[in-house]
């Protein structure tokens, strides 16, 4: 259901945290307190190379305004270079966003290590400030999140 503007609109914000680096700054970021969109919901994975393509398309089919994907910095990676792995994988999912009419600036890719949980913060805040501004998902979806 759409609001009248887009100040009124809360994006559902889906995040998908690497185990080993970005899900530690998350919780470092709660431990410190730290305010976190109340729309931004978290799924924890164990490499961000290892989120498939059908997984992140479905979630916006099934209403998520925007998707931010977090891991390690490269060369970081508790599982060698699985950082650059989704680096590749995701430059293609924007090329097939493109081709759906769906924004790729809807999906997001960043790293942040398990220490940079004011970052983390900052990232969440302003990806979903992104996300507000450019309005609900244009996929009409009965099964919302």
């Amino acid at each position: 259901m759409e609001k009248s503007s887009n100040s009124e609109f809360s994006p559902k914000v889906i995040g998908f945290l690497c185990n080993w680096c970005t899900y530690a700054a998350a919780d470092l970021a709660g431990g410190a307190r730290t305010q976190i969109p109340a729309s931004f919901s978290v799924i924890r994975v164990m490499c961000s190379s290892r989120i498939d393509h059908n997984l992140l398309l479905t979630t916006f089919f099934r209403g998520a305004d925007g998707i931010l994907v977090a891991g390690c910095h490269p060369g970081d990676c508790h599982y060698g270079e699985g950082n650059y792995y989704a680096r590749r994988r995701f430059a293609q999912l924007k090329k097939v966003m493109e081709t759906l009419g769906l924004d790729p600036e809807r999906l997001e890719l960043v790293w942040v290590s398990a220490a940079e949980g004011g970052r983390y913060a900052e990232v969440v805040g302003n990806f979903t400030e992104k996300i507000k501004k450019l309005g609900p998902n244009p996929i009409n979806s009965s099964t919302r999140f």
